[in-house]
């Protein structure tokens, strides 16, 4: 699933998803962390879903490589659906990389753009549902204002 998507690197650069896992493996054994998170943007429609996997460690520089999915909006138009899709997309692609490059799940860690629950937002009253299946994968994760990978790099590629 991953292998077909057109991947890119933060300098908008087409990358394989090959490429993507070795520089992961590498990284990692340097030290590196790996931080995954997923946005959406709403048009009238349709959605476009954007995940981003980010390396970062205080030894190598910072790097991200993402990819783009428009869909129709039809079956995404409740916000609860949409940011429920995205975490989906955020653990699927953490347990394809964590198995391919042989991580341990504390090598990964999920953000998720979710507000804290006791913000009383549209998207708080989804963060201990969402927080618990992201670690009942097995993965650590932070939501906002922690969560950079999907509020801002993630964000920035949706729109």
């Amino acid at each position: 699933m991953f292998e077909e998507k057109d991947w890119n690197s933060g300098s908008n650069i087409k990358v394989d998803f090959s490429t993507i896992k070795r520089i992961i493996k590498d990284n990692v054994s340097k030290g590196a962390k790996l931080y995954i998170g997923s946005d959406s943007f709403v048009t009238r429609k349709k959605v476009c879903f954007a995940t981003a996997i980010c390396l970062h460690s205080s030894i190598t520089s910072g790097r991200y490589f993402f990819f783009r999915e428009n869909v129709k909006i039809n079956q995404f138009s409740q916000l609860s659906v949409r940011i429920t899709e995205e975490v989906r997309r955020s653990v699927e692609l953490a347990e394809k990389v964590m198995v391919d490059c042989g991580l341990k799940p504390e090598d990964i860690e999920l953000h998720l753009d979710v507000s804290p629950f006791e913000k009383k937002t549209s998207t708080s009253k989804l963060s201990v549902m969402l927080k618990g299946y992201v670690q009942g994968a097995g993965f650590d994760c932070k939501i906002k204002p922690n969560a950079w990978a999907s509020q801002t790099v993630a964000d920035r590629h949706s729109k």
